[in-house]
């Protein structure tokens, strides 16, 4: 077959797909596009809908005895006694006798083991205490580059605070919103407006209490603030606002500068929370500003590849310079920690091994010990808009599954040692 019977076979195939345009057809770029996302949504929908009915919401599998008591820090054995005397919720029981608890009735456990007091009774239930002037953590994920893991990183690291029984908020910053995928909305569908963090940092006299944007999610205590595209309009208001500042023409009621606002309306909401972690946007515009102003710390996620490295120089030059500014102009900038976090690692590609080790001669303990490992086991959960916290160990093979959760978890269990030592705590000993 020549290359032009190829073409024209190719476009004769392509008209006859449902949906789809007439390569003739004379059609605009915005319309095509339009019509391909229409698409590709119904198609994504339709995909939920199939995967979660009948309601299409999303729920959490439950937790064996032994994965309950290895969260709670205590034995399987004691659990069971528990059960036997009645104390605590009951947990159903399975095929073979087997004790299956959800979240939920783990972290009641966790409130009936605090009640009884002792040494131990932080370990069970590790909620901050504003008395003794443990703040609310709020922790940035960020890098400048798309690919290196931010979002599945948030994701994994929300969901493993909330099984260990803190209370979190985690934020979609990134207009993309994929976060908020994997956390069961598709926000051209599910969201209808005014419903991101957005409409509680907007200029106008539309904002809105960012108590009434915060949605509960499947895991007991974790909230999440969703993202979309709306999000994109903080950057095109913001100019404006800065223009109207300087000349003298800013109403009163919209004087707080752009960088104030996220750490104002995350403050409205801290006494219902120990931790926030927000997904920062791949790029260092006023979302991202906003978000590491008003940041306790900050983890940067860098995939180690040359190209990946030299691209963090660059985010970390542009960081630092408009900082400096934010500072200047009255924003406070104190991190309780600062890491970078190597993300889908080869422990066995020789290149990546010299790039770790590069950065950690660099940065030494900056680099935080753990890194997350490549593996399939996060694609392949992803299929399902699942992570790895979701999803059934006998879903993988086993020891494909075990690399990747052990690497989480190391990673996950080194950020909360970073948040127990901000605020003067010993690490849980479990």
């Amino acid at each position: 077959m020549t290359m032009m019977n190829a073409a024209q076979t190719s476009q004769q195939e392509d008209a006859h797909l449902p949906g789809a345009p007439s390569l003739s057809a004379a059609i605009s770029a915005d319309r095509a596009i339009a019509a391909d996302a229409e698409m590709l949504s119904a198609q994504l929908q339709a995909m939920r809908n199939r995967l979660f009915p009948p309601t299409a919401q999303k729920t959490l599998r439950k937790f064996t005895s032994g994965e309950a008591a290895k969260l709670i820090g205590v034995s399987d054995g004691y659990l069971r006694q528990l059960s036997i005397a009645g104390e605590g919720p009951q947990p159903e029981t399975g095929s073979g006798g087997r004790r299956l608890y959800t979240l939920a009735e783990i972290n009641a456990l966790r409130r009936h083991l605090a009640e009884a007091g002792g040494a131990k009774a932080k370990t069970y239930l590790p909620h901050r205490n504003p008395a003794a002037n443990e703040h609310m953590q709020v922790i940035a994920v960020t890098n400048f580059k798309g690919g290196s893991g931010k979002t599945t990183t948030s994701a994994h690291l929300s969901q493993h605070l909330a099984m260990a029984g803190f209370r979190v908020l985690a934020v979609d910053l990134d207009p993309q919103a994929s976060m908020s995928a994997l956390f069961g909305y598709q926000p051209e569908l599910d969201l209808t407006g005014n419903d991101t963090l957005y409409g509680a940092i907007r200029y106008d006299g539309e904002r809105r209490p960012l108590r009434d944007i915060i949605c509960k999610t499947y895991f007991d205590g974790l909230d999440l603030i969703p993202g979309n595209l709306e999000l994109q309009e903080f950057e095109h208001t913001t100019p404006q606002m800065l223009a109207d500042r300087q000349h003298g023409t800013q109403p009163s009621v919209e004087q707080q500068l752009f960088f104030a606002r996220v750490q104002a309306a995350l403050d409205t909401v801290a006494d219902d929370y120990d931790v926030v972690v927000i997904d920062c946007p791949p790029q260092l515009g006023f979302l991202t500003l906003s978000a590491l102003c008003a940041a306790t710390s900050v983890l940067v996620t860098v995939h180690p590849q040359m190209l990946d490295v030299a691209s963090m120089s660059q985010f970390l030059f542009m960081t630092a310079d408009l900082l400096a500014v934010v500072r200047e102009a009255g924003g406070e900038l104190n991190f309780d920690f600062m890491r970078y976090l190597i993300t889908r690692f080869e422990p066995n590609d020789a290149p990546q091994q010299q790039i770790a080790g590069f950065l950690r001669s660099l940065f030494g303990d900056r680099v935080l010990t753990s890194s997350v490992v490549k593996s399939t086991a996060f694609s392949d959960a992803g299929l399902t808009k699942q992570t790895l916290y979701e999803v059934s160990r006998d879903s993988f093979t086993r020891a494909t599954y075990d690399r990747a959760i052990e690497s989480l978890s190391s990673v996950n269990s080194e950020i909360e040692s970073l948040i127990f030592k901000a605020w003067n705590r010993s690490a849980r000993v479990s």
